[in-house]
């Protein structure tokens, strides 16, 4: 017998209908809209991540069992384990064999000032999409590059060196670095799909940049000079040394979304 859905399943479909009505673009001209349909999943995932930043749930606790968290939320048992497998891919949590899921890292409360945290989920996705996306662009561009596409990718690293002595964010100097890696493999799809991708990219550029100035500018350096060695192995036309150098960009990208600064400190000035 199927049962009515409850009050959070009403709830999580009406604000699902709403985001996907509000289309969501970053779209460029030419392109549809993508639309997301945000999840029973999404709204447990999102609600749990609440929890362990606002230290309801401090690292080392003990989740509720997926029993519990299933009558908590009103939502089956399958939608808690979606949820909770995310929480352990984005590195929040970790499952114990009989003994349940335990916090494992709790992210600065400063990325609530940046992002709202029902969209840090899509922003670790769309950095696992890249991984393997803009991997195989910078193998590419190894092997396919020309003097203009070097010269291209070099004067995006000169503009993003100019941003460190500034302490400017560069976002859209970051994203057209990566822009010039995609061109320099002669694909259009490549490109394309960075280009259709743009707004998703940048929102997690923002991110990762504001929470490393926050924490130090030495932090954009890092990733400075990660960007170089993408592109010095590039201009040496080393395929398999492009492809790693931009796959360990990219997760250390991810993971960089949940360091931030302490969780304690409201004005950004400790660090941990």
């Amino acid at each position: 017998m199927k049962h009515p859905p409850t009050e959070q399943e009403r709830s999580a479909r009406a604000i699902g209908a709403g985001r996907a009505m509000a289309g969501g673009s970053g779209a460029k001209p030419g392109y549809p809209a993508p639309q997301r349909h945000y999840t029973l999943a999404d709204s447990v995932y999102e609600q749990i991540l609440s929890d362990i930043v606002d230290g309801v749930l401090p690292e080392n606790a003990r989740l509720p069992a997926e029993g519990a968290l299933a009558e908590r939320f009103g939502v089956s048992r399958p939608v808690v384990r979606e949820a909770l497998a995310r929480l352990r891919d984005d590195g929040i949590v970790v499952s114990r064999r009989g003994s349940g899921s335990y916090v494992t890292a709790r992210p600065s409360r400063v990325v609530r000032a940046f992002a709202p945290l029902s969209s840090i989920a899509d922003m670790q996705r769309c950095f696992e999409f890249r991984v393997g996306l803009e991997g195989e662009a910078a193998r590419q561009a190894a092997l396919r590059r020309n003097d203009e596409d070097i010269a291209r990718i070099k004067a995006a690293l000169a503009t993003l060196d100019e941003i460190l002595v500034t302490t400017s964010l560069g976002v859209e100097e970051d994203y057209q670095f990566h822009l010039a890696v995609a061109a320099a493999t002669h694909n259009r799809f490549y490109v394309g799909t960075l280009e259709f991708l743009h707004e998703s990219i940048t929102t997690g550029m923002n991110l990762t940049r504001n929470l490393s100035l926050r924490r130090s500018s030495e932090r954009l350096r890092v990733v400075q000079n990660e960007h170089y060695e993408v592109m010095t192995a590039i201009v040496a036309g080393e395929g398999e040394g492009a492809a790693r150098a931009m796959r360990a960009h990219l997760e250390n990208a991810r993971r960089r979304v949940f360091e931030g600064v302490d969780n304690d400190d409201a004005t950004g000035g400790a660090l941990r």
